[in-house]
């Protein structure tokens, strides 16, 4: 029809709407708007309404939940907290010809949870035209029709309600009918054509009129229909129904084409006035679409899938006619029956994926709700999840549920978690439905770095090559991607006063250690250092362990000789008596190494000799000896080549050479020639000039100091000092450690010296060897009885000894000598060269030193430059003021 293009634009702009709240128990609200509204009308402000704060509706996460039915038609306005309309709202499609047509959502909010329903009222507009079945109606009327006979006209459908429906009908004017309007049981108006002029078929068989159906609404819309009438002979019974009004329950899931029910009319006309055929009377377009009538035997079939939760019940108005077109209508109304034919559906809502692994017992992880279509017993719902994980279900409002922790998560041994939520109805059968979620358990760092090892230890050989890997250390944390990233670095120490990065530095990544530099055994044998492996977590974790790194030692140190002085120094000559026996100490090598181990284990050996049968050496003793007794065929010059090699792979050596001379007297010595005192006279002049002058200024500045001693007559005791000759540090190398038992000499190893006085030239010899010797602040007392003791007088006085302590003792013979010296595993022979002779300077040297008639012995401290003595005057001089027939003892420190 032409109405059915109506624009209704204006009728909306014009349309005066209100808005309305329904205050429940739970916060409800409710609205009433009009049909139509454009996309984007507001129909109220819910912030307003409930009170919120529109600034928190993005955090609180707002969102509107709807059935079915209602999804989709409104939306909110984040920024103004306003409803709004999103889809363009038909009401006629929606609720049909019910009178109450709503929309119903939830509005949910979260952090804390809230809902609220919300009832959306819709107002019908007069959007829809009254529309006739069939834009042609046909009607049969015998011409022996009485005045007032009624003929039931086909009623004109406007989905709109109330006033908008249709109101009126209106007949266009004719000279023999007139429009009675009625209305029906259920408010709906229809028309009755009445005769009211009787029919003369021979005057006229046909008549055309215009039925026109109006509505109440405004602007006021109508529809047309073209009623032809035909004048028959008389028809005068109308089909009639069994029932004005049939009822019938229908379940939803029902089979198409399947029979819902009969209706039946019967007409008391006979042949075609008696014939009834069925039709659709006034019905929607959905009833329709979703049933059929069979016009001969009034069956009304299904069509289409029918639906519990779409419509609960239909309505339709079906029509009887005779052969001649009279006509009845009866209501059949069709009821709609739940089955359970709908799982619960699952929503997930704000998952909180994923989880922190420090998450407190209760945390919410996602909100979870339920929906089933069904209604009664079939709507409840159970919700649960499976038992062997760390989560439960709280139960919230109306169909919703927490998802929550109940014990503290460790990614470290579950790094995920799949969680099945199984909801199932109470229907019967009962409906289930399972969905599984995925929760990831995100890492926090918790876990330091840890060791494989307590501790490590490497060996290094020393020597090694600077930035040579040496060991490596490794540590693992359980922890994710930066918190289970592992740097390493050493931790700040020293060692000896040395920062520890200036021997070992340590990859960042691997952990591989390396030496800075090369080691040395002899420096330090081994050192620790702290190794820190930090994670890249926040804040980061870390833990220590400790590297001991030990050198191991290599033959890279010859053997050192200390004794005899090594080749450049003053040639030192061993003096050998000539009556000297086999197995005699002739003299000892002392060398040490400064290697650790077999490596510093000495064996000397004599590689070269003037007299290859007349000496031996011990090997590892360092001891040379006389193999048989010397005889005076022998030659007194004799030379041996000292070959001292350590027990290393490879093995180091080194050589010297002892000069021995077989004579009983000093005055033998100069005879003796040597390669190394061959020197220029001129040096040797130089030497003697230089020597001369320092034993001078030594002797007149002494004379000064006996001088005022003697005048202050204090008397100065003597002190026999059996002290020992150390070997002094400066001969011993850097480093140097005493080794028991490995060849090297001990830095307490000790000598005395022993001068003869016997003849005019005197003989010297060292001799026992011993390590107890007296401290220097002890006096030593003798009986006056013993032999060749010195005066023995009250000493009270010492004199401070400066760094070589001189004493002599005087020898009457060699022989007595020889019985004087004390037992010891260690003889130490030593010649002293004499270049010049002092007498007259000993002389007063003695005299002034002796303390006059009381014979009192007085210790000499004497400091020697070079060896320079006397011919023997010393001794003699001594031997007077002293009454002694011992002689003086030099003692070395």
């Amino acid at each position: 029809m032409e109405h059915k293009g109506f624009t209704i634009n204006g009728s909306i702009s014009c349309w005066i709407f209100f808005v309305f709240t329904l205050c429940t128990s739970r916060g409800d609200i409710g609205y009433s708007i009009p049909e139509e509204m454009r996309r984007g009308s507001v129909i109220g402000n819910i912030v307003k309404d409930l009170g919120l704060d529109v600034k928190r509706l993005s955090d609180r996460n707002v969102r509107l939940d709807a059935d079915r039915t209602s999804r989709g038609y409104c939306d909110i306005n984040l920024s103004t907290g306003d409803l709004i309309v999103a889809e363009r709202i038909d009401r006629e499609e929606l609720c049909g010809s019910r009178v109450s047509c709503t929309l119903n959502y939830e509005l949910i909010l979260e952090i804390p949870l809230e809902l609220h329903r919300i009832v959306i009222q819709i107002e019908d507009i007069n959007d829809n035209s009254p529309q006739f079945t069939n834009d042609r109606i046909e009607l049969e009327i015998r011409e022996s029709s009485l005045k007032g006979a009624r003929f039931l006209l086909d009623e004109a459908y406007d989905p709109d309600i109330g006033k908008n429906s249709v109101e009126t009908y209106a007949l266009q004017n004719n000279d023999h009918f007139v429009l009675i309007v009625n209305t029906n049981v259920d408010g709906g108006k229809y028309a009755e054509l009445v005769l009211e002029i009787e029919l003369d078929r021979e005057q006229q068989q046909e008549i055309t009129l215009l039925l026109t159906a109006s509505d109440g609404g405004t602007p006021q819309r109508s529809g047309t229909a073209v009623i032809y009438v035909t004048v028959l002979d008389a028809n005068d019974n109308l089909p009639v129904f069994s029932q004005a009004v049939y009822k019938v329950s229908l379940p939803e899931n029902s089979p198409l084409d399947f029979v819902v029910f009969t209706v039946s009319a019967t007409d008391a006309d006979e042949g075609p006035n008696g014939e009834v055929t069925y039709d659709f009377g006034r019905v929607s377009e959905k009833v329709k679409r979703l049933f059929s009538v069979n016009k001969k035997t009034g069956d009304i079939k299904t069509m289409g899938n029918l639906d519990f939760e779409e419509e609960s019940y239909y309505e339709m108005q079906i029509l009887a006619k005779d052969g001649s077109g009279l006509a009845t209508n009866s209501k059949v109304v069709v009821e709609i029956t739940d089955v359970n034919d709908n799982v619960p559906v699952i929503f997930l809502k704000s998952p909180n994926n994923p989880v922190p692994e420090n998450a407190s017992p209760g945390t919410e992880v996602c909100i979870i709700n339920v929906q089933d279509n069904d209604s009664g017993q079939n709507k409840n719902i159970r919700c649960s999840i499976q038992l062997n994980v760390p989560f439960k279900l709280v139960p919230s409002i109306k169909n919703y549920y927490s998802l929550v922790t109940t014990s503290e998560l460790d990614r470290e041994v579950v790094t995920d978690y799949n969680i099945t939520i199984t909801a199932t109805d109470e229907g019967s059968p009962p409906l289930s439905s399972s969905k599984t979620i995925q929760l990831s358990v995100s890492d926090v760092n918790d876990n330091s770095p840890v060791f494989d090892k307590q501790s490590y230890s490497a060996q290094v050989t020393e020597n090694n090559k600077p930035g040579s890997s040496i060991c490596s250390v490794t540590a693992r944390d359980p922890d994710w991607r930066q918190n289970g990233t592992v740097f390493y670095s050493l931790l700040p120490s020293e060692v000896n006063g040395v920062p520890v990065s200036s021997f070992l530095s340590i990859n960042g990544d691997t952990g591989v250690i390396h030496a800075v530099r090369s080691f040395d055994y002899e420096q330090f044998r081994s050192f620790k250092a702290q190794v820190v492996a930090r994670d890249n977590g926040s804040p980061p974790l870390s833990s220590n362990v400790t590297v001991s790194v030990h050198m191991t030692d290599q033959n890279d140190n010859s053997p050192l000789i200390l004794y005899p002085a090594p080749a450049g120094s003053s040639i030192m000559t061993e003096m050998v008596p000539r009556a000297a026996p086999a197995g005699s100490l002739v003299s000892k090598v002392i060398a040490v190494d400064a290697d650790s181990g077999q490596n510093a284990w000495l064996s000397y050996q004599i590689v070269k000799s003037t007299d290859p049968g007349l000496f031996s050496i011990g090997q590892y003793s360092g001891e040379i000896r006389a193999q048989r007794d010397i005889v005076g065929t022998d030659s007194m010059k004799q030379n041996l080549v000292i070959l001292v090699k350590d027990n290393g792979h490879p093995s180091l050596s080194a050589t010297c050479t002892v000069y021995l001379v077989i004579s009983d007297n000093l005055s033998d010595l100069p005879e003796v020639k040597n390669a190394s005192y061959e020197e220029p006279s001129s040096k040797l002049t130089t030497y003697l000039i230089i020597a001369l002058v320092s034993v001078s200024t030594f002797f007149l500045t002494f004379i000064i100091l006996v001088v005022a001693v003697r005048l202050c007559h204090r008397r100065k005791p003597r002190m026999l000092f059996d002290g020992a000759v150390a070997i002094p540090s400066a001969y011993l190398p850097p480093n140097y450690a005493d080794m028991e038992g490995a060849g090297t000499l001990r830095s307490s190893y000790n000598y005395d010296t022993y001068l003869t006085t016997g003849s005019r030239t005197s003989d010297f010899k060292f001799v026992t060897s011993y390590n107890d010797t007296l401290q220097v602040d002890h006096t030593v007392r003798k009986s006056p009885g013993d032999p060749g003791e010195p005066c023995e007088e009250d000493r009270t006085d010492i004199l401070q000894p400066p760094q070589v302590n001189v004493m002599l003792i005087h020898k009457s013979s060699y022989n007595g000598a020889t019985s004087a010296s004390r037992s010891s595993s260690s003889e130490l022979a030593l010649t002293w060269q004499t270049y010049f002779s002092l007498s007259w300077m000993v002389r007063l040297f003695v005299f002034l030193l002796s303390p006059g008639s009381q014979h009192t012995c007085t210790r000499y401290s004497v400091f020697l430059i070079g060896y320079l003595f006397g011919s023997g005057v010393l001794g003699a001089e001594r031997e007077q003021k002293c009454g002694l027939s011992g002689g003086f003892l030099i003692k070395f420190q």
